[in-house]
């Protein structure tokens, strides 16, 4: 029988177990009950998985989305492992085909929802073959303390009463103490010292909050400049402004698309595939979206508003950088989210929730707007005491400025309040301060007031800044169904010229809109050429295996194929990620892949510890582009000079027509190719004939709106050309 070393290399590729990993595994195999509490991307997955394997008979994984299910199944089916699920949405002829392996012992993981576990028929079943244990997956659900309780959770102690006998092993990534002691209470565990709790810290997440401006969309534009090719989520509050922004990214041409409860379920599945086999770069998405996926390789994920909760925010920025590697994570307030989020929790009828949900929302307001360091602030929130982070956040990075005195700006901006009444909303206030003419203000009267038009010489996004700077000290709050700003007892020395207030310069004096910082990419020594030869292979077996590229190999076992260049198959099985079972399956076609890549003048690293040393990134800082032109530019170049067509660019690097025009157009502008070869180049591009169908005979005749787009952002492209040549042909 294999043992735990073992199987950690042969199936999983790994040489060690990460922190605390092994602890839970050992704790399993003991038969002890235990809660793992581990960052998301920490490898909590790995610590049911691995022991399963170890022991007779299936284990049994509680997990809350199908989709999360059918995520494992994929991975663990790719290690050689027989997994499978039951859920409401098979059919009775394939949920008996599945209890019949598993009698015949043919499964050795199974997924199930938690409802499934109240059925009498299914309790009786699981009695009647070998349970190994029970894992319950995403555990803060079965808290009505966390954020996202769950009452199928709650009814999860029946298996202690049911299996009294059989360990049950719990994960979550986001349980404060509170939370895993009722955990441990309702799952009935037995053991006093069953907690196993990591540190909620990601060393490589670089965390940005920046003040919205407007709507946000230029913010996030800006942003996403030094994300090009690269995928990540968008968390929107509604359908609408998921619509809305996902239209914007893609008239600026990025690859978005939008997803929420409100698209028929075909459609969902779609947009989901889409994503998840790399068609489509950005997921603009309400907050239900990305639960479901383990995908590894997420680089950025944007809030474009103030999310409930930081249990949910921290959940939902542990979608990005699950593979170790540097990911960006930003989030763009306003005070009026305080009052939207505030409208939906006075809809709570029980009492004690109302409050509860207030006091959270009030934590990570004071998050957004606060000037600390915001991976200590997580961490502080979850019981776990860390030091400033110094280089992977906002915050610290900010060089020291000098500090300015908003006193005088906070005495006027309270006596609006005051003289209102305390009763309106912060750009009401504002607008008061300004002397604005809105017929709200003259039909209350309130141009008639002291305090009207004394705030002019500030421009309204300094007042915001003002605003939101007594929120974050709490010397206004927002209270009421309508946002409305009240003051409170810190307010009074204000007034009365008793206290002070001040705040970082660079943030009061705003000469433009807030711009995210840029992060500066990993330092890998890693030919970038060699590392795309190697993601293209990959995209390539993904399509033919219909394979989530990212459960064949993420991008963090693939950088290091392209340091070390294995050039056979011991050399191959020393890499992370790859065990016996993917060796198998893909090494081949890698190993005839690296033996065209390698040189003459290659030199083989010595040994592996050392070589990982150069792999290490060094911390985020302050973030400036590696080089002013994307790397993606400098692939489409390569094959042109390789003489490639626009139609053999774009099956080789699997873009749309529009997408290399573009890039062609780019590299003219960085007279990286010339305009002979823009105009050889785009004489080879199709005219569609569909196009003047539609102008004789009407819209029907094209097929379809999406038809329509496609050729058009083609036709901007093409004409963005002629643009460029005619100029210069002018200047000449």
């Amino acid at each position: 029988m294999a043992n735990k070393q073992q199987t950690l290399q042969e199936v999983f590729g790994f040489d060690s177990f990460r922190p605390l990993q092994e602890q839970a595994v050992d704790k399993i195999l003991a038969g002890e009950d235990v809660l793992l509490i581990l960052p998301t991307g920490g490898g909590k997955s790995l610590c049911y998985q691995l022991p399963a394997l170890l022991m007779e008979g299936v284990l049994v994984v509680i997990s809350p989305l199908l989709a999360l299910m059918q995520d494992q199944i994929l991975g663990l089916e790719n290690k050689g492992v027989k997994a499978a699920m039951l859920s409401s949405m098979q059919t009775m002829e394939e949920i008996r085909a599945t209890e019949a392996a598993l009698k015949n012992q043919d499964i050795k993981v199974l997924f199930v929802a938690p409802e499934r576990l109240q059925n009498a028929y299914f309790l009786s079943f699981l009695k009647s073959i070998k349970i190994a244990f029970f894992a319950v997956d995403e555990a803060h659900c079965v808290s009505e303390w966390g954020h996202e309780f769950r009452a199928d959770y709650r009814e999860l102690g029946l298996l202690k009463t049911n299996f009294p006998d059989i360990t049950v092993a719990a994960f979550t990534a986001t349980a404060t103490h509170q939370v895993e002691k009722d955990i441990v209470v309702q799952l009935n565990f037995k053991q006093k010292d069953s907690i196993i709790r990591g540190t909620v810290f990601r060393d490589n997440l670089y965390i940005s909050a920046v003040a919205r401006q407007g709507n946000g969309n230029q913010q996030i534009l800006d942003f996403l400049e030094k994300h090009l090719n690269e995928q990540g989520i968008i968390y929107a509050q509604s359908r609408a402004k998921t619509e809305s922004l996902a239209k914007f990214l893609q008239e600026k041409g990025l690859s978005a698309q939008a997803y929420h409860a409100g698209l028929d379920t075909q459609k969902r599945k779609d947009i989901f595939s889409d994503f998840i086999h790399e068609k489509t770069d950005i997921m603009v998405a309400t907050i239900a979206f990305g639960m479901g996926i383990d995908k590894s390789d997420i680089r950025f994920v944007v809030h474009t508003s103030i999310p409930k909760t930081v249990e949910a925010y921290y959940q939902e920025i542990g979608r990005a950088g699950r593979d170790g590697l540097p990911s960006d994570v930003l989030l763009l307030y306003s005070t009026a989210d305080i009052g939207q989020q505030a409208r939906f929790i006075e809809e709570i009828e029980n009492e004690d929730y109302k409050k509860l949900a207030f006091k959270k929302l009030n934590i990570v307001k004071q998050y957004a707007f606060s000037e600390g360091c915001r991976h200590q602030a997580l961490s502080r929130y979850f019981d776990d005491e860390i030091s400033p982070c110094a280089t992977l956040c906002d915050n610290c990075t900010e060089p020291d400025t000098e500090r300015q005195d908003i006193t005088e700006l906070a005495q006027k901006f309270l006596s609006t309040i005051y003289r209102t009444e305390q009763l309106f909303g912060q750009n009401y206030i504002i607008d008061v301060l300004r002397g604005s003419k809105v017929q709200r203000i003259l039909n209350n009267k309130h141009d008639e007031l002291t305090v009207y038009g004394i705030g002019k010489d500030c421009s309204k996004p300094q007042w915001k800044i003002v605003g939101d700077r007594l929120l974050e000290l709490e010397i206004i709050q927002v209270a009421g169904e309508y946002g409305s700003l009240k003051l409170t007892d810190k307010a009074k020395p204000i007034l009365q010229s008793a206290a002070s207030v001040d705040m970082r310069a660079t943030h009061f004096k705003l000469s433009k809109p807030s711009v995210v910082k840029k992060s500066a990419p990993p330092k890998y020594d890693v030919d970038e050429a060699i590392f795309e030869s190697l993601r293209t292979l990959r995209s390539e077996i993904a399509r033919e295996t219909n394979m989530p590229a990212y459960i064949i190999f993420d991008n963090k076992t693939l950088q290091e194929i392209a340091y070390f260049l294995p050039d056979n198959e011991a050399k191959f099985l020393q890499i992370n990620g790859v065990g016996a079972v993917k060796y198998k399956k893909y090494g081949e076609q890698f190993l005839a892949l690296i033996n065209t890549l390698r040189t003459n003048d290659f030199q083989e690293p010595e040994h592996k510890e050392a070589a990982q040393v150069e792999l290490k990134y060094e911390a985020s800082q302050p973030k400036q582009p590696d080089t002013p032109l994307h790397k993606t530019y400098h692939l489409t170049l390569a094959l042109i000079q390789q003489g490639s067509s626009v139609e053999e660019i774009m099956k080789n690097r699997d873009f749309a027509t529009s997408t290399v025009l573009g890039h062609i157009n780019k590299l003219v502008e960085e007279n990286l190719i010339s305009d002979v070869q823009r105009r050889t180049l785009f004489s080879q591009v199709p005219q569609n004939p569909a196009l003047d169908d539609w102008v004789k005979q009407g819209i029907d005749s094209i097929g379809s709106v999406e038809s329509i787009q496609s050729y058009l952002a083609i036709y901007k492209q093409l004409e963005y050309g002629k643009t460029d040549i005619n100029e210069e042909q002018d200047d000449v």
